[in-house]
């Protein structure tokens, strides 16, 4: 019961009014408030997230225990102007104060990922997430904001990245390696168009230092000058884009294009080996998505590997490349020889460092395989009926771009 006593003049005299309520109902709907704001009070301690709350200018008003026993702060500290200051890396913190002088005009809610300093002086990365409370009118009241423990999130694409940069480093690497393998047959790729050049040239000067100079004859000599001196770039710049060491870059690629690149390329090593190179590409094959230079030098492993295993052998020697589109919004490529086949251990030849070869990486099939799978895809080989081996690789097709 709830008792208020008042004066109340009268003729009589000063009497005292009384009046008697009954207040239970209220008492009982006080203590389930407070009831309510001890449970809720617990939850917020409990849960895997420290919490925030501030006003409208982002003066702190509360924070959860797992916020207090991760910074070691006390609750007047955490509640202090300078908190925020105190644990915030000194990078993250000119961004979250950009952001939110940002929300203070825009109201939008802010999610970032920053680095917060623990009692033991130590950095772990959290994602912060702060959302506005508002009134009926639109005006912000409050601010309640959350941040959760990433740190492990981020290690992981650290070492994802760390091992990215390795698998480019070995696949570089592994471009250079077999460029110096082709350096004859590639000299000798470059050799003949500037021969070509220098014979077109005398034949120029030739027609224009006769007594009646051929001025047609001496053009078209000429402009057969320029193809071949177009040519030999062509294969220097090849020649280059493998060399390079630059990070993958991903656009929509001709497969078939790449084939034949890479089929120009060879053709003078195969050919001192007397291999014939035949190609069947399909006309209807969709492009894909992926790093030139990186399918490049897969084509060029499995040539290589099909010329080294084709080489020794008597018989026809020939190298087959054929692509055709997998029906399933892919393509399929593939590179066959008549060479030696597959070592026994077959089941080893993607792992690094399994190699037949004397004088072997044995990282040129894991690379590839690698490069593949990043693209997508799969890379497999099996024997082939008569003699020597194919290997395949699939790739998904780019959606919503042409052939």
């Amino acid at each position: 019961m709830e008792v208020s006593l008042s004066p109340l003049e009268t003729e009589e005299g000063v009497l005292i009014s009384g009046v008697i309520r009954d207040i239970t109902d209220r008492k009982r709907a006080e203590e389930k408030i407070r009831q309510s704001e001890a449970e809720l009070r617990q939850l917020v301690d409990v849960i895997p997230q420290q919490v925030f709350v501030f006003d409208p200018d982002w003066n702190p008003l509360f924070a959860n225990r797992r916020e207090l026993e991760y910074t070691g702060l006390t609750p007047q500290e955490a509640q202090s102007g300078d908190s925020v200051a105190r644990i915030f890396h000194p990078e993250d913190l000119k961004k979250l104060e950009a952001a939110r002088e940002r929300a203070r005009s825009d109201g939008a809610p802010i999610e970032m990922e920053v680095r917060i300093r623990g009692k033991t002086g130590g950095y772990r990365w959290f994602l912060l997430r702060d959302h506005p409370l508002r009134d009926d009118q639109g005006r912000i009241l409050r601010w309640y904001g959350t941040r959760t423990d990433i740190e492990e999130r981020k290690r992981v694409e650290q070492e994802r990245e760390r091992l990215r940069e390795l698998e480019a480093e070995l696949a570089h690497i592994n471009r250079v390696s077999m460029m110096g393998e082709l350096a004859g047959s590639l000299g000798h790729e470059i050799k003949q168009p500037i021969a070509g050049a220098v014979t077109n040239a005398s034949t120029c000067l030739r027609w224009l230092q006769r007594e009646q100079p051929d001025l047609t004859e001496a053009c078209a000599a000429a402009t057969r000058m320029v193809e071949d001196a177009l040519r030999a770039v062509d294969i220097i710049d090849r020649m280059n884009s493998l060399n390079k060491k630059a990070a993958p870059q991903r656009e929509p690629v001709n497969v078939n294009e790449v084939i034949r690149e890479i089929v120009a390329l060879l053709r003078s090593e195969a050919a001192r080996h007397s291999i014939s190179i035949r190609t069947e590409l399909g006309d209807d094959i969709p492009k894909v998505i992926g790093d030139r230079v990186q399918l490049q030098q897969v084509l060029m492993n499995l040539m290589i590997n099909g010329i080294d295993a084709t080489k020794g052998v008597d018989g026809v020697r020939e190298i087959a490349l054929a692509s055709r589109s997998s029906g399933t919004d892919g393509l399929i490529v593939s590179v066959s020889d008549t060479g030696i086949g597959l070592p026994p251990e077959v089941n080893q030849i993607f792992d690094p460092f399994f190699t037949t070869k004397a004088h072997g990486t044995g990282m040129g099939l894991a690379i590839s395989r690698s490069i593949i799978e990043s693209h997508g895809g799969r890379l497999s080989a099996g024997s082939n009926a008569g003699h020597g081996a194919t290997f395949s690789f699939t790739l998904p097709a780019a959606i919503g771009i042409p052939a």
